[in-house]
């Protein structure tokens, strides 16, 4: 879900930009960079999934036959201050890392300025502010 919403973003950020730059095929930039978002993304799921498995495979936990009778394991992780963040990292990092990657096609192929960190998130201040603005009501 979270995933979703900042897909759209970077679309609408990437279209800006590339408005902002006069770049040819201005569609077929915005499609490629929302891909490579959410390929990275889905890339980015993947890792995830093995590494908590792998945490998953080293806690010992205790198994009981619930109402059901199904077997269910009671696994104890993501508890306390460094479990929050050890969940926020696995929710947060894969759309982290698809805004990176979509920022470097930007930064490469839209805009066609020098690789920094600057540049890689240049825009996302316009894009939130023109956002802002589109809620005020006009004035008469």
């Amino acid at each position: 879900m979270i995933g979703g919403v900042i897909m759209i973003l970077v679309a609408v950020w990437l279209y800006q930009s590339a408005l902002k730059a006069k770049t040819n095929n201005l569609l077929l930039w915005v499609a490629v960079g929302a891909i490579t978002f959410f390929v990275v993304q889905l890339l980015m799921v993947e890792v995830n999934v093995y590494l908590l498995e792998s945490i998953r495979s080293g806690e010992t936990s205790v198994s009981y036959e619930g109402v059901d009778g199904a077997d269910r394991k009671n696994i104890g992780g993501f508890q306390g201050f460094g479990g929050i963040l050890e969940s926020l990292f696995f929710e947060l990092f894969p759309p982290f890392a698809g805004i990176v990657a979509a920022g470097l096609i930007r930064v490469k192929f839209i805009t066609k300025e020098a690789i920094s960190v600057t540049t890689i998130f240049g825009g996302l201040k316009e894009l939130f502010q023109g956002i802002k603005e589109s809620f005020k009501t006009p004035e008469k």
